[in-house]
């Protein structure tokens, strides 16, 4: 009889050390599975930025955008964003601007040839909207900034039929406060950024 215990009890012990085992390897496998990675689409996805002149006009120009998002469907908020903008690439429609904008008196893009966003925290407003909290590097400084950011649409392209998703964001700067001050006070301070962004799933 003792030999009947010991053995289911040997039984038993084995078979909880693989039913832990087993679940552990499929919470991973899931956790794991539940970040996806997405490259940003340049061609759909832009920086633009908008600011007074002279007090006459809004100047504006655009960015396209490069970087990479992981998208945690099952906690949003886990979710992380990188993004980097070569400066020579911005659009304003007129050389000579771009030429001016290129130099020391503003983006100076031979000391700092790109530009960076990296998200430190999301905070979800509701389903489809969020403040995401990170840190924009430009002109070589570094300063902490808010998104406030939509959902467009997560599902498929219906042009190449990957898995896709889509944000619109919107955000405030001064640009004094990264170093690019030419034209001070004539040109305005305050620089509002509208971002929209397309991303595909990498494959696996």
């Amino acid at each position: 009889m003792m030999i009947l215990n010991n053995q289911g009890d040997f039984m038993t012990r084995t078979f909880l050390k693989f039913v832990c085992f087993l679940s552990i390897t499929l919470f991973s496998s899931f956790a794991l599975a539940t970040e996806e990675k997405y490259t940003i689409d340049p061609a759909h996805s832009f920086v633009v930025w908008r600011i007074d002149h002279l007090g006459f006009s809004k100047q504006m120009g655009k960015w396209p955008a490069n970087g990479t998002i992981l998208l945690d469907q099952g906690n949003p908020d886990k979710s992380k964003v990188d993004v980097t903008i070569q400066m020579n690439q911005l659009v304003t429609g007129n050389s000579e601007l771009n030429k001016h904008l290129m130099g020391p008196m503003f983006f100076d893009e031979s000391k700092y040839p790109a530009a960076t966003f990296v998200s430190q925290k999301i905070k979800l407003i509701s389903k489809d909207s969020a403040e995401i909290m990170g840190d924009l590097t430009l002109h070589g400084v570094t300063k902490s900034v808010k998104l406030d950011t939509k959902l467009n649409k997560l599902g498929k392209n219906m042009i190449n039929d990957k898995p896709s998703v889509g944000f619109s964001a919107d955000a405030v700067i001064h640009r004094s406060q990264f170093g690019v001050k030419g034209f001070l006070p004539m040109v305005g301070d305050q620089v509002n950024l509208l971002i929209d962004v397309e991303a595909q799933k990498d494959s696996k």
